[in-house]
């Protein structure tokens, strides 16, 4: 990431990337071909981008009214790892941005955001995902053209929402530069995929 440039706008043009390069194949079990250096956050950003597009479309699939219910269930447990893993990721690049602004000191009054960058940068991912799938209805050629210009209406707003999201991000972490806000690190305590707090899960465990 450069300080030159608009950091959120960088993000958003390597989720762009993964999003379009996923599309080539448009199979969820693709494996990722991650371009950027290992350990390198646009690694992660990139990996974190795939993992969203495969898990838009096992939610497409998952919703197939004629779907097996067991290749369902599968399905669904496999949505459940995805959702951690990308949670995992969201965490790891808020400690990247964590670490970057250590030695900032935050001034007297500086406040907290409702969110952070990195969660902020994950809506930005799926941003990416919603302008490419809402374009591509935009240019369907079987689709009637009341459904393409409905369609566009949308993509004018998620664009202008792209501009407003990209804007806000960099004013948040320019704000974390100079110690107007600060950050903090909250890892996601999901209790359903814990065995301890899941009530299910250690109560069948109780059972046996």
């Amino acid at each position: 990431m450069t300080e030159k440039n608009s950091i959120a706008q960088e993000c958003y043009d390597i989720f762009a990337e993964s999003t379009s390069l996923y599309h080539e194949t448009d199979n969820v079990d693709t494996p990722c071909p991650n371009p950027f250096p290992e350990e390198s956050i646009e690694q992660t950003l990139f990996s974190k981008n795939w993992v969203d597009a495969v898990q838009w479309h096992l939610e497409d699939i998952i919703r197939d009214p004629e779907i097996d219910p067991v290749a369902a269930l599968a399905l669904k447990r496999r949505i459940d790892r995805s959702n951690q893993v990308r949670t995992d990721m969201v965490e790891e690049l808020d400690t990247y941005f964590r670490t970057k602004y250590a030695d900032v000191a935050a001034q007297e009054n500086a406040t907290i955001n409702t969110e952070s960058p990195a969660w902020a940068l994950d809506r930005l991912s799926i941003l990416a995902l919603k302008i490419y799938h809402m374009q591509a209805e935009v240019d369907r050629e079987d689709a009637t053209e009341e459904h393409r210009q409905r369609c566009a209406a949308k993509l004018a707003v998620l664009t202008e929402q792209r501009a407003d999201l990209i804007s806000a991000i960099d004013q948040l972490l320019e704000d974390i530069a100079a110690g107007r806000k600060y950050m903090k690190v909250y890892r996601q305590m999901k209790m359903y995929n814990d065995p301890a707090t899941n009530p299910v899960l250690y109560g069948a465990k109780a059972g046996k």
